[in-house]
């Protein structure tokens, strides 16, 4: 296969990932962040959705994973792409922090917000260009 067949595969297969993922979180209700914000008040009028879609990525992810790295190499590319660094440095602990923040106080990551930004609703018009404007400074940062 030469690479731009292998180009267009892998466009269309993350397009079809996409809208499966998206699909998967509107069907589930996991695009509301209500859903979100109910798992993470514990003491409050907690809803326990949430830990069973985690359960399940979990799931099957560890049954999946190792299947999948017995192959030679992945189905559109031409190797795998793991991460190496296997420590938390300060870069990721400050960039978890700030994400779990926005995702507390906001209810939405960027999966949520992208199925929430194609069915209009308010806080995603908000949401999801802030989103971009830290995305972009991120970018700003990295490229010094």
């Amino acid at each position: 296969m030469n690479a731009g067949h292998a180009s267009i595969y892998f466009s269309l297969s993350a397009a079809a990932a996409g809208i499966l993922f998206g699909l998967g979180l509107a069907l589930s209700g996991m695009a509301d962040p209500q859903r979100v914000l109910g798992f993470l008040d514990v003491f409050g009028s907690f809803d326990p959705t949430l830990i069973f879609v985690l359960g399940g990525a979990v799931g099957v992810t560890a049954l999946a994973f190792p299947i999948v790295l017995r192959g030679q190499q992945p189905l559109l590319a031409e190797r795998f792409d793991l991460p190496i660094e296997s420590t938390a440095d300060k870069q990721m602990l400050i960039g978890s922090a700030i994400f779990g923040i926005g995702w507390g106080l906001a209810g939405y990551c960027p999966g949520p917000a992208l199925v929430g930004l194609g069915a209009w609703t308010t806080e995603t018009l908000y949401f999801v260009p802030a989103m971009l404007v830290g995305a972009l400074i991120h970018r700003a940062i990295m490229r010094r």
